[in-house]
Parts: structure tokens; sequence; C-alpha cells
């Protein structure tokens, strides 16, 4: 069985070793990146490299998490660069009650964490703060990454379901998700756990 994603896992991982916080961001937020319009919104933006990313590039960006360590981390990572990004401990199913509306909304692992029942809520949320014509880049587990240790694996038909209504998916890509090397009792696939990276856009 997949783990059960809580705040006491992350918390866990966020205060030894996280296996996706590599310390830069992944490189297909990176190849990316002249195609991200104006104002992001970097849903479980973690200790905050893709916010930080798309904040040096000009953007304006507001990070949200739900745990406070790696929200801490991200705004001493601003403060250090001199980067104006926002970060916000904020639960991103509750995106319906922030009183913002983005052009772009990235998420990088976050998608894969949420239950069957949450995965709507999160959708509904996104609906909110994204503009009509904005669009969703997101990466998650894919279900072609064998085992069942880590997160669950979400499959091309999750991920059109999902995105069913009010949206349109524009691609589907395999990656692969960056992680620590050398990772102590977790093993993913050589070269990275299998992943999609998936460009949606809403449509109303």
């Amino acid at each position: 069985m997949y783990e059960v994603a809580t705040k006491e896992t992350f918390a866990t991982f966020y205060s030894g070793q996280a296996p996706w916080n590599i310390g830069r961001p992944q490189k297909v937020f990176v190849d990316v990146a002249d195609e991200i319009i104006g104002s992001v919104l970097d849903a479980g933006c973690g200790t905050g490299e893709h916010a930080l990313l798309f904040a040096r590039r000009g953007h304006k960006v507001l990070g949200i998490d739900y745990l406070e360590a790696p929200i801490k981390q991200a705004k001493e990572k601003a403060d250090d660069r001199g980067l104006p990004a926002g970060f916000l401990v904020m639960d991103a199913l509750a995106l319906v009650d922030l009183p913002e509306v983005f052009d772009t909304v990235i998420d990088s692992g976050l998608f894969h964490v949420f239950s069957d029942e949450d995965r709507p809520r999160y959708v509904q949320g996104l609906t909110r703060v994204l503009k009509p014509g904005g669009r969703l880049y997101l990466l998650c587990l894919s279900d072609k990454e064998p085992g069942a240790h880590g997160p669950r694996r979400i499959s091309k038909k999750e991920l059109r379901r999902a995105f069913a209504k009010g949206w349109k998916i524009e691609s589907i890509q395999a990656v692969r998700f960056e992680v620590l090397p050398n990772l102590k009792d977790i093993s993913f696939s050589a070269g990275g756990p299998k992943a999609w990276f998936a460009i949606v856009r809403r449509t109303v």
C-alpha cells in the first residue's frame, strides 16, 4: 500500500531528508519557464525553489504550504537572494478561501498526495484561484513507477478525470522526478521516479 500523506509524515521528512528537496527547481519547470506568464501561485511550495525561480524571472509569486518549517525556510531563501516572493502557511485544500487569482499555478508533487475524496476539493480550489484561460503546470508521480513505496501513483486516466469539466488538458508528458541521491530506506527507479508532467488550461 502507498503511504498515507499526513502532516506528521511531511514534518518528519522536512526535519531530515525530504527526497524531493533537492535545493533547486525540478528541471521540467526550468524547461517551461519561458512559457509561464503573469502572476504565479506555487501550490505546495515546500522550501520555495520553484516560487523563487519565477520570482527571479520577474513574476509576482505566492507560495503556499501547510507546514510552517518549509515556509520559514522559503522566506529565508527569499531574503538571502533578495527576491520578492511571498510565502504563506495555508492548506491547499482551502484555496477557495484565498482572496487572490493568478495567471498560472504550478504544482510540483502535491496532486498525488490527495485522496480520491480530497482531489475534487483541490481542483475546485484551483478553479477559484486560476483565471479563465490560465494554465496549471502539474508534476505528479506516475503509475508507471514500480513498487508501492512513497506517494500514490497517478494514471493518465485519473488526470483526465480530475480535469474533465471546465479544463482542457493540453499535454501529458512522461518525465522523471529529480530526487536526492543515495536515499536511505527509499528506492525508486534508476534515473528518478517516473512521473507525469501535465499542462492544463482552465477554460471557464
